[in-house]
């Protein structure tokens, strides 16, 4: 079976135009990340404009830990989180999907603030997602924050019924989500933990829910490097259509053509079963690294 591409993109990209009926992707997602509302209404308004595009995939955010504000401090990085936690410190936490790193000296407002003895190498921005690999973590509160619900009431009523649902680890995560979007809707669950993937071991195959093997996330978040293997053969073993996104054909960013091992990579996730694959956002945020990666993939996939 020839793979399929989705990519990333939001209607206010310059580029969002040339590939918005690009026939060589099979889906366009759209991340909630780092938008507010107000630009979301915008986002969808502009939707309208393009008339009839590629099938459009709105990414929820579910319990993942993301920095909603940074409180100024000339010494210590002191953040706000979405999720209140709670975790035995001190610990290391994660940044910049694992390429750097500081230590959490305490939790502050039942778990809301976190604070740091100094910080990372990089600035860290609203909107960053974060990892905490100690076991004692428990990301605690409701799935869906007061701001990610209104998302999905604005993405419903602009007539959204294909999404992807973030770090999903256990039943309760869908159930939830199906409340509000409805059970019929077509929903692209986001394995991105340790939790994530106990859930997969579990996990009973609908026509309507699709795995994903995030591994932008994943890889970060599994205890060891090499535990990406087995997670990725299981993920496909239990939903012969799962997709698997992210750290795909990043050589692109910095060569015109792809390396051996991208091109290896991509045919060896073909030859397990994977004919769903996404491109990560850095790539598709500039038009001609989004250009140069669809061509190589499209080489590619000639091939397989």
């Amino acid at each position: 079976m020839i793979p399929e591409l989705s990519v990333t993109l939001w209607p206010s990209f310059p580029h969002f135009k040339t590939f918005a009926n690009d026939k060589r992707l099979s889906g366009i997602r759209l991340n909630s990340a780092m938008i507010t509302n107000p630009a979301l209404e915008k986002e969808l308004g502009l939707v309208k404009t393009f008339g009839e595009t590629n099938p459009l995939f709105f990414d929820v955010k579910g319990r993942q830990m993301r920095v909603t504000e940074i409180y100024p401090n000339k010494d210590n990085l002191i953040i706000g989180l979405n999720h209140p936690i709670t975790v035995k410190t001190p610990c290391v936490v994660l940044f910049k999907a694992g390429a750097d790193a500081a230590l959490l000296d305490h939790l502050e407002d039942d778990g809301k603030i976190l604070v740091f003895r100094g910080g990372p190498r990089f600035n860290v921005m609203p909107g960053e997602s974060l990892h905490i690999r100690d076991n004692t973590l428990s990301v605690r509160g409701s799935i869906f924050t007061p701001e990610e619900l209104k998302k999905i009431e604005q993405v419903k009523a602009a007539g959204f019924k294909r999404y992807f649902l973030s770090y999903v680890e256990k039943q309760s995560d869908v159930d939830q989500f199906q409340e509000l979007v409805g059970k019929d809707a077509e929903i692209w669950l986001k394995i991105e933990s340790v939790a994530g993937m106990r859930f997969v071991s579990t996990f009973q195959k609908k026509d309507n829910l699709v795995l994903v093997a995030a591994r932008g996330d994943m890889y970060v978040e599994l205890p060891k490097p090499h535990d990406i293997i087995p997670a990725l053969r299981l993920i496909i073993e239990k939903d012969p259509k799962a997709c698997v996104g992210s750290r795909l054909l990043l050589s692109v960013i910095n060569e015109e053509v792809p390396s051996c091992a991208d091109i290896v990579e991509i045919a060896w996730l073909h030859d397990i079963g994977y004919h769903r694959m996404m491109l990560c956002d850095e790539i598709c945020l500039k038009e001609h690294l989004l250009s140069r990666a669809v061509n190589a993939f499209c080489g590619i996939r000639r091939d397989l």
